[in-house]
């Protein structure tokens, strides 16, 4: 509002300005008044009427208004003014007594300029062909004639203020009985009718032509700054306005845009999707949402029960990604996935931006909170039991690679998504990062590059590595092996020891040892967690081809320990000994460029 103001008080300033500049030339004892008498609508300076202000005009060139009639008296003889030119300083006249049908000459002679003549008496005429008219020299005087009269110079405030009057008068009159919509334009037909005014000053004062240039500049300046006046009150009351809905409607339809997208899917899908619940039926099943269970990437989850009396538990989903991609990818892969080592999706809810997924309970939570420990051993499990539960996850896993009709790539492997009923059994979970491909595609678009640190392979991070596939998740799962079998997780900076830091070099150097009988400070290895560990490198090949299939995991698994073969280095350092930390140069930890879901 403080520049609205500053522009209103530039229009002011700007006009007094103009118009005082004018007024300090000064007014050389008159002002141009206008008066009308009867048709004669344009008596002004150096005319007058008889009766007007004793300031206008000049009282040598006095007309009287006689019955709507307007009469000059020169010389003793009355005349009839029939109009009077200011352009070119004329005035057309008919004597009186031609008027009323008689030949009464003036008494004295007129000239065709207001001087007095005392020989003959004459009567002036119009320069017209006499005989045109029959030769009839009444009809003729009965034309009148035009006198012109000697030009006195006008001041510049004379010239404004009646420029100033002449143009609203005829702006008016132009404007009469027009509809609104034209009354707009009143501020420019004004603008013209002062200017053409100042235009038409020339013959009576001498710096017309100065200042009709400085009226145009004035006008100019004016109009620009009454459209930037406009412009500030429209973007202020107008353009504001717009903007809010403009983004308030932007945001409805991102808000509606998944949803839509969502219930496209879930209306193509109906035939192969589990129940379906209302947002209501949710909070039924939660009590409220009272029991929460833990929090994931994508929403918390609670503990539900459903009416029959099992137990479930409730993925509610927070903030939606990529249009509810990560909703559509767990329904449409855990919702056509029937296999032991799968968790099983119950149903699902899609209200508007509410939407839930209904698992089945799993009493004894993920993976993660039994295998590691803070002395580095396994206390929860056997190493048998270790194994069993390796060997679940990979049937799994393997089941998602190859026992559907479509490939399904989980891209998010990791002890926390490995859930365990009541008898232990490995559950895999969370696809909310899923992507399906024909069976006949070994390779992934790059859009799919997503995960966890240190469980993502090389290729997510640096297409240097190859491209990726399916290959992604036996990395992931080879990670998730040698964190079963270590008991601690593959990266620990309060790693006593620098070469302990980074759990797959230290572990490949002591199997390296083992297997040339060299016992390194004494470390006994058990065959099972040899054997997992060995499954485990195999899998973190910086090269995806040299790793093996989920189908031949399941094989290494179920199979002896001493029928594997020790693997390749898979590592870019070659030293473990070395100071430097290993997590320093490895590409999953140092080139992450990737989406990053916390645990």
């Amino acid at each position: 509002m403080k520049k609205l103001g500053a522009i209103c008080a530039a229009f002011i300033v700007s006009y007094l300005f103009f118009i005082s500049v004018g007024s300090t030339s000064g007014v050389e004892g008159k002002e141009i008044c206008r008066s009308s008498c009867g048709s004669l609508h344009n008596i002004s300076y150096p005319f007058r009427l008889k009766g007007d202000p004793v300031n206008c005009g000049d009282p040598s060139y006095e007309l009287e208004c006689d019955g709507n009639k307007t009469v000059v008296e020169i010389l003793s003889g009355k005349y009839l003014v029939m109009n009077i030119f200011h352009e070119n300083a004329t005035i057309h006249i008919i004597g009186t007594g031609f008027v009323s049908g008689s030949c009464n000459l003036p008494i004295q002679s007129l000239s065709s300029r207001f001087i007095p003549t005392s020989y003959l008496t004459m009567v002036p005429v119009d320069d017209v062909d006499i005989t045109t008219t029959g030769g009839n020299v009444f009809q003729v005087l009965q034309n009148g004639f035009s006198l012109s009269w000697i030009v006195k110079n006008y001041t510049r405030s004379m010239v404004i203020h009646q420029c100033l009057r002449t143009a609203i008068q005829y702006t008016r009159e132009d404007m009469y009985g027009f509809t609104k919509f034209k009354k707009i334009t009143y501020p420019f037909q004004f603008e013209y009718e002062f200017v053409e005014c100042i235009k038409k000053s020339w013959h009576f004062y001498d710096g017309a032509s100065a200042l009709y240039r400085s009226a145009l500049v004035f006008i100019v300046f004016l109009d620009i700054a009454a459209f930037l006046l406009v412009l500030a009150i429209l973007g202020r009351f107008v353009f504001g306005t717009l903007t809010i809905y403009a983004f308030l409607a932007y945001q409805l339809w991102n808000l509606l845009a998944p949803i839509d997208t969502v219930e496209r899917f879930l209306r193509n899908e109906k035939a192969l999707m589990p129940s379906r619940y209302a947002y209501t039926d949710i909070i039924a099943m939660t009590r409220h949402f009272k029991e929460k269970l833990g929090q994931g990437g994508f929403g918390a989850v609670y503990k539900g029960e459903l009416p029959g009396g099992h137990l479930v538990a409730v993925k509610i989903l927070g903030n939606s990604k990529c249009n509810g991609e990560e909703f559509t990818n767990e329904v449409a892969t855990i919702g056509r996935i029937h296999h032991v080592n799968v968790v099983h999706l119950v149903g699902f809810c899609s209200e508007g931006s509410n939407r839930s997924l209904i698992y089945k309970f799993m009493c004894n939570g993920s993976l993660d909170k039994y295998i590691f420990s803070s002395n580095g051993s396994n206390k929860h499990f056997t190493i048998e039991k270790l194994n069993e539960i390796a060997l679940g996850v990979a049937r799994g896993l393997d089941y998602l690679h190859q026992g559907c009709d479509i490939r399904i790539l989980h891209f998010d492997i990791k002890p926390h998504n490995v859930l365990l009923d009541q008898n232990f059994n490995p559950k895999l979970s969370d696809f909310g990062l899923a992507k399906l491909y024909p069976k006949e595609n070994s390779l992934v678009s790059a859009f799919a590059a997503r995960g966890t640190i240190g469980y993502m392979a090389p290729e997510l991070v640096s297409r240097s590595f190859g491209l990726i596939s399916y290959k992604s998740d036996v990395y992931s799962f080879g990670m998730l092996l040698l964190e079963m079998a270590g008991g601690r997780r593959n990266v620990d900076q309060r790693a006593e020891n620098s070469s302990q830091v980074y759990y797959p070099s230290w572990i490949y150097h002591q199997l390296e040892q083992t297997e040339k009988l060299e016992f390194c400070n004494d470390i006994e290895i058990d065959n099972l967690e040899r054997k997992l560990c060995k499954v485990g490198l195999w899998c973190i090949q910086m090269r995806a081809p040299a790793r093996p299939s989920m189908s031949k995991v399941v094989e290494m698994l179920e199979a002896d320990g001493d029928t594997i073969d020790m693997p390749p280095k898979p590592f870019l350092f070659s030293s473990p000994s070395s100071s430097t930390k290993p997590s320093s140069v490895h590409p999953s930890l140092t080139e992450i460029t990737t989406i990053y879901e916390g645990e």
